[in-house]
C-alpha cells in the first residue's frame, strides 16, 4: 500500500512541476482565463487542483498543424524552414552545374592517382634491386 501511495505522490510532483513549467514557458497573450501570473501563484500555492485548472482552463490551445493538402514532396529533406534557396532557377541550375563540374573534376583526379599508382608499382618490379624477386613480386627461383 505504501508503494501504491509513493507512486501517486511522485505522479502528482511530476504533474505539478510540469505545469509549473508550463505556465512560465507559455506565452501571456495566448493563456485563457486568467492572466499568466494569477495562474502561476494558482498552481504554485494549490498544487494538485491548481495543475488540473492549467490544463482544463488555463492552457493555451495549441494550433492544428497545417498539413501539406497534396502528395508528400520527392525530395522532403529540402522542405524545412531554414534552407537556403536559390533567388531564380537559373542559380539553381548554375549551382548543380558546378557540383557536377567538381565531381568530375574529383573523379578524374582520383583516376590519374590511381593510374600513377600502378605505374609506380609496375616500375618497381622491372629492376633487380636486389630483393630476389621478379616482376610480379614473386621469388625468382635461383
Amino acid at each position: 500500500m505504501s508503494h501504491l501511495a509513493l507512486l501517486l505522490f511522485v505522479v502528482a510532483l511530476g504533474v505539478w512541476i510540469y505545469a509549473l513549467f508550463d505556465v512560465v514557458g507559455s506565452d501571456a497573450g495566448a493563456v485563457r482565463l486568467l492572466p499568466k501570473p494569477a495562474w502561476a501563484v494558482v498552481v504554485l500555492l494549490l498544487p494538485k487542483i491548481g495543475a488540473i485548472l492549467w490544463f482544463a482552463l488555463g492552457r493555451p490551445r495549441r494550433a492544428p498543424s497545417a498539413a501539406p493538402a497534396g502528395p508528400p514532396p520527392p525530395f522532403p529533406e529540402y522542405d524545412h524552414p531554414h534552407r537556403a534557396r536559390a533567388a531564380t532557377p537559373e542559380e539553381d541550375e548554375e549551382f548543380l552545374r558546378r557540383c557536377r563540374e567538381r565531381a568530375d573534376a574529383q573523379r578524374r583526379r582520383a583516376r590519374e592517382a590511381q593510374e600513377a599508382a600502378g605505374g609506380e608499382e609496375a616500375g618497381r618490379g622491372d629492376g633487380d634491386g636486389g630483393e630476389g624477386r621478379d616482376g610480379d613480386g614473386d621469388p625468382r627461383p635461383s
